[in-house]
């Protein structure tokens, strides 16, 4: 009998530990999901950083919520060479706290050769899970601020 109950007792203590596994397996990566050169294509791109009606200006940065508020798409402008890449996205403030993220971008050589056009790079994360899409985001990116509606 007391053969089993430790069996038992084993058997509950693996299955703890596989729930804990999975779990930390479910939390979102905090590097890009995706980057790629141009804009969000629109059906993606759900929720943008402007008021409808209002024209982007070129050069600014955007973010848009995309997949139902699953992944947040940055855009950034630059040159086609040497484009602004996001790396990481960290939270800032929590969701009822500020519901902040930054965004760190790839550091590039300083001595690197860039052409001189200018063109808009997006890079797509996963959205963190301190986050939430009931209440406006704020993201740092570019020594800029881009607020994100609610979606």
């Amino acid at each position: 009998m007391a053969t089993s109950v430790r069996l038992r007792r084993a058997g509950l203590a693996a299955a703890a530990l596989a729930s804990v596994f999975l779990l930390a397996a479910c939390a979102p990566p905090k590097s890009a999901a995706e980057n790629f050169p141009g804009e969000p294509v629109a059906e993606h791109a759900e929720e943008g950083s402007h008021d409808e009606g209002e024209a982007n200006v070129e050069g600014e940065p955007q973010a848009a919520w995309v997949g139902q508020g699953g992944q947040l798409a940055v855009t950034l402008w630059g040159s086609s060479t040497c484009p602004q890449v996001g790396e990481t996205i960290r939270v800032v403030e929590k969701a009822g706290e500020g519901n902040r993220v930054a965004i760190d971008l790839v550091q590039r050589d300083e001595n690197e050769v860039c052409t001189m056009d200018f063109v808009p790079h997006t890079t797509v994360f996963w959205t963190p899970m301190d986050v939430t899409t009931t209440e406006e985001l704020t993201v740092e990116v570019a020594d800029a601020e881009v607020v994100v509606p609610v979606k």
